[in-house]
């Protein structure tokens, strides 16, 4: 019963992922969801912009310091094992919902493209943003990434096996596809207002951040392996016209 249990939070969480995940797009993108990021304008800068920072803050925290190791430990003394990532994936999810909710857009415009065929360029770049966050979570593996793998591997009384080090397709390129994909999601927008300039600066911040944190436990735990890919391929940005001759460890 107990594996049933953990196998049904699994899924549940993973099932609320791609809920808010695709709500995602429509609230940075301006359409298709009940509320986005530029609605209507009800509150005073100075609190829409408090609010709005803070709300950056707490999706920050949440997904840092529950993903550092010493976390884990600690948490997993609370929490059965295989429930550590679903634990972590939900409370994600509701971070941003709870960011969806109270977001407070401002008035202003940091610019406006009216040119039909740039924009058709930016909203083309916007869908490979979120392309790319979906496709680079697959080419690692997507289900333990999101906390589906561990509880499966529960329920079937076999043992959880940590993914090897691997550089598949885009991370031959640059060490974090992932985030360059969300760079291109929250920054790619034909109008940029001053709500939508805050929030992809705040999370651009958090991203800079989150890698120096996430490459340290990544030395941590694949020792050379990583150091030598670190010393070879770009954190971000590719180095253009050289190829990248990336090893890739199983």
């Amino acid at each position: 019963m107990k594996r049933v249990g953990v196998l049904v939070f699994g899924v549940f969480s993973y099932l609320v992922f791609l809920g808010v995940f695709l709500y995602a797009i429509g609230f940075v993108g301006g359409f298709g969801v009940p509320k986005t990021m530029d609605g209507p304008i009800v509150y005073g800068v100075g609190e829409a912009l408090l609010v709005n920072c803070l709300l950056i803050l707490v999706f920050g925290l949440q997904h840092s310091i529950m993903a550092r190791p010493w976390f884990k430990h600690w948490w997993t003394k609370l929490i059965p094992e295989p429930l550590e990532r679903s634990t972590y994936v939900l409370m994600t999810n509701l971070a941003l919902i709870l960011l969806y909710w109270q977001w407070r857009p401002t008035a202003g415009v940091v610019w406006a493209i009216d040119h039909t065929v740039l924009q058709a360029v930016i909203w083309t770049l916007f869908a490979a943003g979120w392309l790319t966050v979906l496709i680079t979570t697959f080419l690692i593996n997507h289900f333990d990434l999101f906390g589906l793998r561990q509880p499966w591997l529960y329920f079937l009384g076999r043992p959880y096996e940590p993914l090897n080090f691997v550089t598949p397709g885009p991370y031959r390129w640059v060490r974090h596809p992932l985030y360059v994909g969300w760079l291109l999601a929250f920054w790619a927008t034909p109008t940029m207002s001053t709500t939508h300039f805050l929030f992809a600066l705040g999370l651009t911040a958090y991203i800079l951040v989150a890698i120096q944190f996430e490459e340290r436990d990544l030395v941590r735990y694949h020792g050379s392996a990583y150091q030598d890919y670190r010393k070879r391929v770009p954190m971000l940005i590719p180095r253009l016209g050289k190829s990248q001759q990336v090893k890739q460890h199983t």
